[in-house]
This record gives structure tokens, sequence and C-alpha cells, in this order.
């Protein structure tokens, strides 16, 4: 212990406890924005590529990816009705994935110039 350092137990970092202005809250709550939209689009995706390669629809995964999918696109089901399945899952479930993309980026981006 150096001669000119004094002793603080519970003083130790007083500046520790005042509120951080360098923008760090502000970028954590820019990252979780961005974090929850990347993982929304990803669970659109990942049951539309599912879908497209005629995955077991009894599998435990593809059942919980399934209603991750339904419950995050179900404001936008059968917006687009065609003939073709595969195209018709693909655009029904790809708009609201780039739906959640655009937002959650442009929201992040506008959080951190805050």
């Amino acid at each position: 212990m150096p001669v000119n350092d004094t002793y603080h137990p519970y003083g130790h970092n007083r500046d520790a406890r005042r509120r951080s202005r360098d923008g760090t809250g502000v970028n954590r709550t820019a990252l979780v924005i961005h974090t929850i939209a990347d993982i929304a689009a990803g669970f659109l995706g990942l049951w539309i590529l599912l879908y497209l390669l005629d995955a077991n629809q009894g599998n435990v995964f593809v059942g919980f990816v399934h209603g991750m999918a339904d419950w995050l696109a179900g404001w936008s089901q059968d917006i687009f009705t065609m003939e073709v399945e595969g195209l018709r899952v693909f655009l029904n479930y790809g708009l609201p994935a780039v739906i959640y993309l655009l937002l959650g980026h442009g929201i992040a981006a506008r959080v951190r110039r805050l």
C-alpha cells in the first residue's frame, strides 16, 4: 500500500454511483432493441427456411420455431394469397421479418443519436 494513499473501505469509488454521461446506457438500450429485432427476424427467416426445406412438422424444434413465427407474424397473416404455398409462406413471413429489421435498426439508430 503506498504511503500517500489513504484507505477507504466503503468509499473506494465515489464517482461510480453517479450517472454516467458517456452514453453507455444509450448504447446498451440501442443494442437491446437491435438484438430483439434481429432475433424476431431470425425466427421468421428460420421458419421460412424450415418450411421450404420441408422439415418434419412433428419435430419439437420445428414446432417451436413455427409457433414463434406465427406469433411474430400474426398481424400480417394472409396478406398474400398465392396458389404456390412456398411463395405464400415466403411472402407472409418475409414481409414481417423485413419490417422488424427496418424498424428495429431504425429505432436503435435513433436512440444512439440521443
